[in-house]
């Protein structure tokens, strides 16, 4: 077996559970975070943000996985804005949200494409 392979065996994204669990199911919350309440919306993003970043950072020490090296800490760096938007929400309207979303879900994939094009997909 290849060094590639042993880490390919371990890659959470690699099992459809782990990778529904750990990644798809947060990113749905965050979704469905923006037809509630601002309050509750801040939560929902909150823990989804933190249960990616965490998923992403543990992925990486268990197999190597090169995008989830960035991608771990881009979600965990990305509460903070939640955070001044739930703290604000008063006086911003859903279109701040929707952005804030939509750099979510894709600035991970652009950080997922860019560093394993340049890199390769196990450091």
């Amino acid at each position: 077996m290849t060094e590639n392979s042993v880490r390919a065996s371990r890659d959470w994204l690699g099992s459809t559970r782990a990778n529904l669990l750990a990644w798809w199911l947060p990113q749905a919350g965050i979704i469905a975070g923006l037809f509630v309440p601002t309050g509750v919306r801040t939560t929902i993003w909150i823990i989804s943000l933190t249960w990616m970043g965490m998923a992403c950072i543990l992925n990486a020490q268990r197999c190597g996985r090169t995008h989830c090296r960035y991608t771990g800490p881009y979600y965990l760096a990305l509460i903070l804005p939640v955070l001044v938007l739930g703290t604000v929400g008063a006086s911003t309207g859903l279109a701040e949200w929707i952005a804030l979303g939509v750099l979510i879900v894709v600035g991970g994939r652009l950080l997922w494409w860019a560093t394993e094009r340049a890199w390769g997909t196990f450091q």
